[in-house]
């Protein structure tokens, strides 16, 4: 059975599965593509971090949602791969769906890329539809956005 909570990210075994997120990340894309978000970042109050943990209480993935002008963007999700196939993210995306809404927000956006069909595919079974660039964010060959009205 695994556990979902919100934690603060500033724990080791968090910040050793971030990187193991940015290693695998830069194996797929070049830096300049890579729109991941470092720890500094995940400690401000406007992003809630969940985690997803076993039964014995070991992380196997985690994820972030940052609550800014007015939606919710996921950033930072990853599931260790021995733990795939368990519920994690679905776990996972309910969490920062819920800290969505508790926020006020109305919609949740996302970037991912083309590199990552299992990710596309997960987040299109929760709701999610290919949209184009939001925020800051330029349009890109090597990124996937994506929306989700709540």
């Amino acid at each position: 059975m695994l556990q979902i909570a919100f934690e603060t990210p500033n724990q080791p075994e968090i910040i050793a599965l971030i990187a193991d997120l940015d290693a695998y990340q830069l194996t797929l894309y070049p830096p300049e593509s890579v729109y991941a978000l470092d720890l500094k970042s995940l400690m401000q109050p406007e992003v809630k971090f969940a985690v997803a943990r076993d039964a014995a209480g070991a992380l196997v993935g985690c994820a972030a949602v940052v609550l800014s002008n007015g939606y919710g963007e996921i950033k930072r999700m990853y599931v260790k791969p021995e733990a795939r196939g368990l519920g994690a993210a679905k776990g996972l995306m309910a969490a920062l769906e819920q800290a969505t809404r508790i926020a006020g927000c109305d919609l949740m956006v996302l970037e991912t890329g083309p590199a990552q069909p299992e990710a596309i595919a997960l987040y299109a079974r929760h709701g999610f539809s290919v949209c184009g660039p939001y925020g800051d964010y330029r349009d890109d060959p090597l990124s996937v956005f994506m929306r989700k009205v709540l």
